[in-house]
């Protein structure tokens, strides 16, 4: 078991180059499953996540060849079963994209329920009523979810909330079915226009993505026998605008899409940082206490939800009182007792937390509670002052690409030590 110690405090200097987008990757590679063919995936980022999930594609019947740490081939003319690992599926949310693939590709599909990061309830419901909008039946029962069809139908799917996941699924499900499937109160989101422009290159005919309502012309095959790179990370970037400003440094953040972080943008400005805009490249500059400000998540383009505990740690040493209301999850405000712990004066009741800023932040033994909580601790502790060690990173492998290598190619000092387990 690894943990990470890091000494501060810190001002982050220098440049950083964005890897390519894990929520865009994690539901890229199950979309690999409708290609009748070989498909070659560029700008994959390096993390467990991604391995997990080229793990269960093998499994499946793929046939995946690695290129390089960040490019594969899949080839999955040859898809042998359609019962993913409840083992494997139970370690990440992404693998429900299993369910739409195989039932889109091969009319029936049995996978674990999903796991991922505890922020609270987490219902699949509007997959689910997506799947029988378009004929499929599913039953949920022994720690699994089934469905199956003897042919899916193109229809008009409304989405009662916006959900990013059921979104995906929606498409994935519908993009081999007969007819024209039509998705109204549709997710916005950055990865869920590269999932469409994925499929669009194997060969599908999906429109509309990146606004609420999107329309699925069903086709005979996807062909593939191409190549597609995949969006840089829009929280990846985010994360690092917000540790330029967290403490106080100039970092220069490269291969990102300025236009995915406006809100992150008007928010820095708002408290007092600087953003300079480079068209593929952003810089993000801050010489002075953060001012203090209120965040309320939102789907995008609203400030993201898994942006929200890296602009706490800013709160948690601003200029007066700030305020996050978390209208996404249940159980996003599970980092600030860890920030307390560091001095930081956090009250966080149901889905709101109050940030009287302190002056700065101590070292302590941390704990992270879920992958953007992990970012976020570790950039409290190139804050704070003394010496912070942060357990439970394996939530920060699932979603950042060698992020101590990172934040120390900046100037943060931080070590990765093996820790025996207990």
């Amino acid at each position: 078991m690894d943990k990470l110690v890091i000494s501060g405090p810190t001002k982050l200097k220098g440049e950083v180059i964005i890897s390519g987008a894990k929520n865009a990757a994690v539901a890229i590679l199950p979309a690999a499953l409708l290609v009748d063919g070989v498909c070659r995936i560029e700008n994959l980022p390096d993390i467990s996540d991604v391995k997990m999930s080229c793990k269960i594609l093998e499994e499946l019947g793929a046939k995946i060849t690695w290129i390089t740490k960040n490019e594969i081939e899949i080839d999955a003319k040859d898809i042998s079963c359609t019962q993913a690992s409840i083992d494997m599926t139970s370690k990440f949310r992404a693998s429900y994209y299993l369910l739409g693939s195989l039932l889109g590709r091969c009319g029936t599909a049995e996978v674990g329920l999903p796991g991922g990061c505890n922020l609270g309830a987490r219902p699949i419901d509007q997959h689910i009523k997506a799947f029988e909008a378009l004929g499929a039946k599913v039953e949920v029962s022994q720690g699994k979810v089934t469905a199956k069809a003897k042919k899916l139908v193109g229809t008009s799917i409304y989405m009662d909330i916006v959900s990013v996941g059921a979104t995906i699924n929606a498409i994935l499900a519908s993009v081999l079915a007969d007819g024209t499937t039509t998705i109204d109160n549709a997710a916005k989101e950055p990865h869920i226009v590269d999932v469409a422009n994925f499929l669009n290159t194997m060969g599908a005919d999906i429109r509309g993505a990146g606004t609420d309502v999107i329309k699925i012309n069903g086709v005979k095959k996807l062909t593939g026998n191409t190549t597609y790179c995949i969006v840089p990370d829009q929280i990846e970037a985010g994360t690092f605008m917000l540790a330029a400003v967290a403490t106080r440094g100039n970092v220069l953040i490269k291969n990102c899409i300025p236009e995915h972080l406006d809100c992150i943008t008007a928010k820095i400005v708002e408290i007092g940082g600087t953003v300079e805009d480079y068209g593929d490249s952003i810089r993000v500059s801050m010489n002075k206490r953060p001012n203090k400000a209120v965040v309320k998540t939102l789907p995008y383009p609203g400030f993201p939800t898994d942006l929200q505990p890296q602009i706490g740690v800013i709160f948690a040493t601003a200029d007066g009182i700030s305020t996050i209301h978390e209208s996404i999850w249940d159980s996003r405000f599970q980092y600030t007792f860890e920030l307390n712990k560091m001095g930081a004066k956090i009250t966080a009741q149901g889905k709101s937390a109050v940030f009287e800023g302190v002056k700065g932040l101590t070292g302590a033994p941390i704990y992270a509670t879920d992958l953007r909580a992990g970012a976020a601790l570790l950039i409290a502790g190139i804050t704070a002052n003394g010496q912070t060690q942060l357990y439970n990173i394996e939530h920060i492998d699932r979603g950042y690409e060698h992020i101590e290598e990172k934040f120390r190619a900046l100037g943060a000092d931080i070590e990765r030590v093996c820790t025996p387990e207990k």
